[in-house]
C-alpha cells in the first residue's frame, strides 16, 4: 500500500531517527523520575509532608492532559496511519500519546500511594516527624481527594466520547479546552505543595530526587512534544513549561530545607504501635514495669 502524503513525515528513515531515540529516551525517563517519589512513600510506608491538594490537582492535570493529547485530531489522524507504516513507525509515531500517558498513571501511583500510607494516627507521626502544625489534613480528606479524582476522571472520558460520537467537528476545540484545564491545574498544582514545604519546613515523604529529573525533564518533554505536535499542539506541551518552572521552585526549597534548613528533614520509618495507638517500649503512665520490653528498660536506665 502506496503511503500518503500526511503519513510520510511518521516513516522512520533507515528505522531510526533522533527524534525517535530522544522520545523512548523520554518515556523511560518519565517512568523511571516518578519511581523515587513511590520508592519513598512505600519505604517510609507514610505520605507525610505530601499535601492533598498537589495531589489532587496533579491527577486532575494528568487525567486532562491524557485526554487531551488523545482527542487532538492530530493524533486520530496519526493513529490511522498505523495501517499504512510498519509497525516500528507506527510504535515512534505513537510516543508522544505513551508519554503522556505514563505520566498520568504514574500520578495516579502516587493517589494511590498517599491515601494507602496516609499517617491515621497523630502521635505516631509525631513521633517520627517531630512537632507537627495544629491543623492538618485528615484521612477524611485523603478519601475525598481520590474520590474527586475518579469522579472527573469518569467526567472527562463520559464527555470525551460523547463529542467524539456527536461533534466530530468540534474535537480540536474540546482537546484545547482539555488542555487550558490541564494547564492551569498545573500551573497552580506546586502552590498548596510549596506552602506546605514551607509551612512544615521539612521534606517529609516528598522525593526530591524526583524533582531533581523531572524540573529539566519537563523541559526536554515540551521541547520534543512541541517538534512533534508543532503550534497546534499548544496546549499539550505548554503545560510541561509551567510545570517545570514551579516544580524548580519547589526543588530548591526542599534541597534547603532538607540540607541547609533549621529543622533538617527527620522522618522515619513509622514504628508499630498496639491497639490503643501507643509506641512499644514507651510506657504511657510512668516508670517502666514488667511489661515494658528489656531493651526499653535499658535505655531508660
Amino acid at each position: 500500500m502506496e503511503t500518503s502524503p500526511y503519513c510520510k513525515h511518521l516513516v522512520l528513515p533507515h528505522g531510526v531517527s533522533f527524534n525517535f531515540i530522544l522520545s523512548l529516551l523520554i518515556l523511560v525517563g518519565i517512568l523511571a523520575s516518578y519511581l523515587p517519589q513511590h520508592v519513598r512513600i512505600i519505604r517510609l510506608r507514610s505520605s507525610f509532608g505530601i499535601s492533598p491538594y498537589f495531589v489532587l490537582l496533579g491527577t486532575t492535570s494528568g487525567t486532562s492532559s491524557f485526554a487531551n493529547i488523545l482527542t487532538l485530531p492530530k493524533s486520530a489522524r496519526d493513529v490511522a496511519c498505523c495501517r499504512e507504516i510498519s509497525g516500528l513507525s507506527c510504535f515512534a509515531g505513537m510516543l508522544g500519546i505513551f508519554q503522556v500517558g505514563t505520566q498520568c498513571l504514574s500520578f495516579y501511583v502516587i493517589l494511590l500511594l498517599y491515601v494507602i500510607f496516609f499517617p491515621r494516627d497523630p502521635a505516631a507521626a509525631a513521633a517520627t516527624t517531630g512537632p507537627l502544625p495544629r491543623k492538618q489534613a485528615t484521612y477524611r480528606t485523603a478519601v475525598g481527594v481520590a474520590v474527586v479524582c475518579v469522579l472527573h476522571a469518569l467526567a472527562v472520558i463520559i464527555t470525551s466520547i460523547l463529542v467524539v460520537v456527536t461533534q466530530p467537528n468540534h474535537l480540536q476545540a474540546w482537546a484545547n479546552v482539555l488542555g487550558i484545564m490541564s494547564a492551569t491545574l498545573a500551573s497552580i498544582q506546586y502552590f498548596p505543595q510549596i506552602y506546605t514545604t514551607f509551612r512544615l519546613q521539612r521534606v517529609g515523604s516528598l522525593s526530591i530526587p524526583m524533582m531533581c529529573i523531572q524540573t529539566p525533564g519537563s523541559l526536554v518533554w515540551a521541547a520534543s512534544l512541541a517538534a512533534r505536535l508543532g503550534t497546534e499542539g499548544w496546549s499539550t506541551w505548554g503545560v510541561y513549561v509551567l510545570t517545570a518552572i514551579l516544580q524548580g521552585t519547589l526543588l530548591v526549597m526542599a534541597v534547603y530545607f532538607e540540607y541547609l534548613g533549621p529543622k533538617k528533614d527527620i522522618i522515619t520509618t513509622t514504628p508499630p504501635s498496639d491497639a490503643t495507638g501507643e509506641v512499644p517500649g514507651e510506657d504511657q503512665n510512668g516508670p517502666a514495669s514488667e511489661r515494658t520490653p528489656l531493651l526499653a528498660n535499658q535505655q531508660n536506665r
